[in-house]
Order: structure tokens, then sequence, then C-alpha cells
């Protein structure tokens, strides 16, 4: 019985059980939701590159740092299905970051139950359970900056170069894996409000931690530049303009943008925190007098990405605030821990604590259990679940196509040469010789002579997701299918079969 109660009074022990409940949750219903444009995209990447080390890069030819590709290519050598290799990374990231949610909270605020209270969050967090289970950038973003985070403030209370060192190596990997990752090193300053001033050696401790923050600076750009192997790599800089806008852009329009964008982000942080956890978020702010520093970080480290998103973000989506909420779990279990110790009796606190994270704790349940019910934010439903970038029927496809090649050459087209077709299929079929498979962009309204000539030679298959009227197309072809978006009633992947006439 001593045993039992030592175990159970050890955080470890805890963060132990929130890791194998993690595990369950993330893992059940893997591919119940179909595959998405963006992990098509990444999945494929990760083949070539995986079977051609010529191709190790290949992500950069779109301006994608490839450190998730890298990660793929490796797990898809154990795993034989693309789809479940690549979400098993995102989920690997998801179990990092348990723990590196217990170590940023119980070193941030010295206690080690806010720790706990903080990987139990990130648990429950309908956010995490939506981005740990997709084969994203996203979730080993979010991993990057927690542990980059709690590293930060190691450096800023010990000023000690092994730290540095550790801190440089692991933003600068996290910039081979996403351009986000700079912010780790942009906020890395503020972490100076943990620095102890006190003392008469304090200049001297200052001046050290300025010359250990260049080296993390240093070291980073340095792994960083592992990139510059690619001759690809100055796409980069042209696919960040895509979705942010360069000062040129921006100085024309300065505040044009920014509080839409940043309507949409709270939107999406509090559809995906849930209301009572974003309120439990800034709720350590009115005990303003206690921990001062400690919440001012943590409020910093998720505003200052926030704003800036909002101020120059040209293309917003709900994952790209994925990271940004994690400092906000934080402050959450603060929260929590409080109302924990402060209300009596024990069982009222442990109620009220459960009050408050039962609407996280039902919506992360939905999506496991029902995702395409799911009341998840209206633009991730829209890219997930109901419009065209969402890959319902896929599978299908897939299934019919490779029974009818099982002895026979056939040939499938696909609306679009770059992203769910005809990536999707190749990732499935590249191994199968008697499929080829070709992409055509932008689809001519008469059949294309390539295709007419396929036609005569072969069964040839047009798979068609995008332009959903079928009088757009004057082709000689056959319905074989079609497989409805989601909840959607007018929006479908369509199987068709070209049918030529015949020649007198």
């Amino acid at each position: 019985m001593g045993i039992i109660k030592r175990l159970l009074k050890s955080p470890f022990t805890w963060v132990i059980g929130i890791s194998v409940f993690y595990v369950i949750s993330r893992l059940t219903n893997l591919t119940a939701l179909p595959i998405f444009t963006d992990e098509a995209i990444y999945l494929r990447w990760s083949q070539i590159g995986g079977n051609d080390a010529s191709w190790r890069f290949i992500s950069l030819t779109d301006g994608k740092q490839p450190l998730f590709t890298w990660f793929v290519m490796a797990v898809m050598r154990l795993i034989k299905d693309p789809l479940v290799a690549g979400r098993l990374v995102s989920v690997a990231a998801g179990c990092v970051s348990i723990w590196g949610m217990y170590f940023l909270g119980s070193e941030i605020f010295k206690n080690k139950r806010i720790g706990v209270i903080a990987s139990f969050l990130y648990l429950i967090c309908p956010f995490t359970v939506m981005y740990d289970r997709m084969a994203l950038y996203d979730a080993w973003v979010a991993t990057f900056f927690i542990w980059n985070s709690y590293i930060s403030v190691l450096l800023a209370r010990r000023e000690r170069l092994d730290i540095a060192l550790i801190l440089g190596l692991t933003i600068g990997v996290g910039m081979l894996n996403k351009t986000s990752a700079n912010f780790s090193l942009y906020l890395l300053p503020g972490s100076l409000l943990l620095f102890n001033f006190k003392g008469k050696d304090a200049i001297k401790r200052f001046f050290k931690w300025v010359g250990l923050a260049l080296v993390v600076a240093v070291l980073s750009q340095a792994i960083y530049s592992i990139l510059r192997l690619s001759p690809y790599f100055y796409i980069i800089a042209q696919k960040d303009t895509t979705f942010i806008y360069t000062y040129a852009e921006w100085i024309t329009h300065p505040f044009r943008f920014w509080r839409g964008n940043l309507h949409g982000e709270f939107d999406w942080m509090i559809s995906y925190l849930t209301l009572p956890v974003f309120l439990a978020s800034l709720a350590p702010i009115l005990l303003f007098w206690k921990n001062i520093k400690e919440k001012i970080l943590l409020l910093g480290w998720w505003f200052a990405p926030f704003f800036a998103l909002a101020l120059f973000g040209k293309v917003l989506y709900p994952r790209y605030v994925l990271f940004m909420s994690m400092p906000m779990l934080v402050m959450a279990a603060a929260t929590f821990d409080f109302l924990l110790q402060k209300i009596r009796p024990k069982l009222l606190s442990i109620i009220l604590v459960g009050l408050l994270c039962i609407s996280a704790v039902k919506l992360s349940a939905q999506i496991i259990l029902d995702i395409q019910h799911a009341p998840i934010t209206k633009s991730d439903i829209g890219q997930y679940i109901n419009d065209w970038p969402s890959g319902w029927g896929t599978n299908e496809i897939v299934s019919y196509l490779g029974e009818e090649a099982q002895d026979k050459p056939i040939a499938v087209y696909t609306e679009g040469t770059f992203g769910l077709y005809p990536f999707a299929l190749e990732i499935y079929l590249w191994q199968n010789k008697n499929i080829e498979i070709h992409g055509i962009w932008p689809p001519p309204e008469v059949i294309p002579p390539e295709v007419e000539k396929s036609a005569r030679q072969k069964s040839t298959y047009y798979v068609v997701y995008q332009k959903q009227d079928p009088d757009t197309y004057k082709w000689p072809m056959k319905l074989i299918a079609k497989y409805q978006k989601g909840n959607s009633e007018n929006v479908y992947t369509f199987l068709y079969k070209i049918e030529l006439p015949k020649e007198l």
C-alpha cells in the first residue's frame, strides 16, 4: 500500500497515465476522417523521397520545409498504409507535447501540479485532438513551440551553455519543419522576464545570457542552413508570401485586414479550446499580484504571434493558431490548480473543474467518434468534411481501380495535377504496373486528344472532384459512381469511364 500511495503522489505516474489515455484517444478511429488535400500532397512527397534519395528535399519544390516529410518517410518503411503512417507521425508529436506541457507548467510556476494539469488539458483539448490525428505539419509546430518555451525558461533562470546548445538545436530543428518556428527565436528576449536581476553579479549574468542567446541564434541558423543544400531553398521565401504579406504589400494597407483576421483567430481559438477553458486561461490575470512575470510571459507568448498573424496574415486557417494556444493551456492549468487548492470541500472543487472541462471532453469525443458531425469550426468543416478538399470516396475509387487493373492495363485521368488528385491515387496505386495516372488542369470542355487516344487503347477513367456540374464537360463518358462529401448534399467526387462512340 505504501508503494501505491507513493506512486499516486508522483507527478510522473499521473503524466504516464495521461500519456496512455492520449495514445488510446488519438489512435481510436484514426482514419475515420478521409484524406485531406494537404495530407495527400505531404504523403506523396514522403513516398517519393523515401524511394529516391535524390528527392529527400522534394517539399522545397513547393516552398515547404522537409522535416515532417522526413519523419513520414521513416514511418512509411514500417507502416503499409501511407495515411496511417503520416497520421502516426502527428500522434507521436502529441505524445512528446504531453511531456513538454508537464515540464513547462512545472518549471514556469514551480508547481508540478500545474504541469500535470497542463498535460491533462492537452489530452482533452479539441484543438490538439483534431490536429494530433492528421498528417499535417502543425502538431510538430506545437511540439517544438512547447519545448522551446520550456528550455527558454531554463536558460533565463540558469544561464548555462548546455541549455543554450539544446535550445539552439530544438529551435533549429523546428525551423526545418515550418517557418512559424522562428517565433521561438523572436520571443526569446521575452524570457528575460524570469531573469534574476538581483544581486551584485546581475549585470555579469545578464551579459552572459546575451552571449548564450547569440549562441542559440547562431546554432539554430546553422541547422536551418542545411536546407541551402537544395537548389530549391529560395522557394521557401516565395511560398511564405502566399500566406503572409510582405512589408511592401502590408504598408499599402497596414490595418485593413487585421480586425477581421483577429476576429477569426479568436473565434477559432475559443471554438477549439471551448469557452470555459479559454476564460480559465484568462482568469489568472485577476490574480495579477501572484506570479506576475510568469503570467505576462505566457500571455506574451500567446498574443505576440497571435497579433502578428492577424496583422500580416494573407491566408489564414485555424491550424495556424494551434501552437499559439499552448501557453493559454498552461494559464488555464494555473486557474484549475487554484480552484482545486482553494475551494473546499475538495469534492466541490473537483466537480467545478470537471464542469469547466466537460465541453472540451464532449467536443473531443465527437471528433474521435463522429468527426463527420462534430461541431468544429466552420472553416475546418469545409476543408476537411464538406467541401472539395476533403477526400470522401478516395478509398472506394482506389479499391475499384485496383480491381479493374488486376488483369489488364487501365488509365486514370484526374481533375487537377497537384493536390488531392492525382496524389491520393498515386500514394496507393503507384506500384501497380497496370495503372497509369495522369492529371489534367485546367480541364478542357471537350475531351483532350491524349485522353481520347488512351480510351481507344484501354479502359480509361476520369476522376472529378472540383467542378460539380456534369454539363461542364462535353466528354463521352459514363458515370460509374459518385461519393458525397461529408454532409454536403451538392458536393461529390465523381468517377467516370470514358466511352467513345464506336467507329464505323
